[in-house]
């Protein structure tokens, strides 16, 4: 694992208790080569009407805080039809 992506796991490790406690969690695919983070949203996450502003306002803010050379996050199976 590399540095990044310690980095980002212990970022995610921070918001997980809250996400868990929603029946849901997060878990980390990839960081791509121009500092994107791609997330899966899993459990209650991937279909609550809350799940966007999840990923901005907690997870993306929780992870752009600890690790300030992300420029954003991604949920890979979150659908932006709102």
């Amino acid at each position: 694992m590399s540095d990044l992506s310690k980095k980002v796991e212990d970022a995610l490790d921070q918001i997980r208790p809250y996400l868990q406690a929603d029946g849901g969690n997060v878990s980390l695919v990839e960081i791509t080569d121009d500092f994107v983070v791609k997330v899966e949203l899993q459990g209650a996450c991937k279909s609550c009407s809350m799940s966007m502003m999840t990923m901005k306002a907690g997870i993306e803010e929780s992870i752009k805080r600890a690790v300030p050379e992300i420029k954003s996050v991604e949920a890979v199976n979150l659908s932006l039809a709102i």
